[in-house]
């Protein structure tokens, strides 16, 4: 089997959304400020390596062979996101808001996830409809991954960029 141990791109991302809703799993579990701060900055670090990749990669390889309408609104979905996930690693949990902030990034997460992998027609059967090589695809997506998570790890990441929202 030439592609054992090797993953598409589509399965590398259900598996990060696998994981994120695990981490909210266990914020909604997490008694204690310190543990729930922790789960919730584990949670926006994901999401921001996941938000790159596939704004990085992803996207761009599948811009112009499937829906262009569903990768926009992918891209602002991000955005979304993003402005949840700043508010929230620059606050703790004796923010007002603090707890509803991750509720709220949860929804969006989800509503996204469904997009991206359960509706009918989603992007992810929309891509495997194309002739784009996912297994490759998805071997550097890993690769990037693998060199944000390091970098995640050694200095952080710095905040979250908006891709499609201007500040004015």
């Amino acid at each position: 089997m030439a592609n054992e141990g090797r993953q598409d791109a589509t399965h590398l991302l259900m598996a990060d959304h696998r994981k994120v809703e695990d981490l909210f799993e266990q914020f909604e579990k997490a008694s204690g400020d310190g543990r729930k701060e922790k789960i919730a900055r584990q949670i926006c670090m994901e999401l921001k390596v996941h938000a790159m990749i596939e704004e990085e990669i992803f996207y761009p390889a599948l811009r112009g062979k499937i829906k262009d309408d569903d990768l926009d609104e992918a891209y602002v979905e991000h955005d979304g996101a993003k402005l949840l996930i700043n508010e929230i690693e620059a606050g703790g949990p004796d923010d007002s808001f603090y707890d509803a902030k991750v509720k709220v990034l949860q929804e969006q997460i989800e509503h996204h996830v469904e997009e991206e992998e359960k509706i009918r027609e989603n992007i992810f059967q929309q891509a495997r409809a194309t002739d784009v090589d996912l297994v490759a695809l998805g071997e550097k997506m890993a690769a990037r991954k693998a060199e944000l998570m390091m970098r995640a790890d050694a200095e952080g990441l710095p905040p979250a960029e908006p891709a499609t929202m201007t500040e004015s």
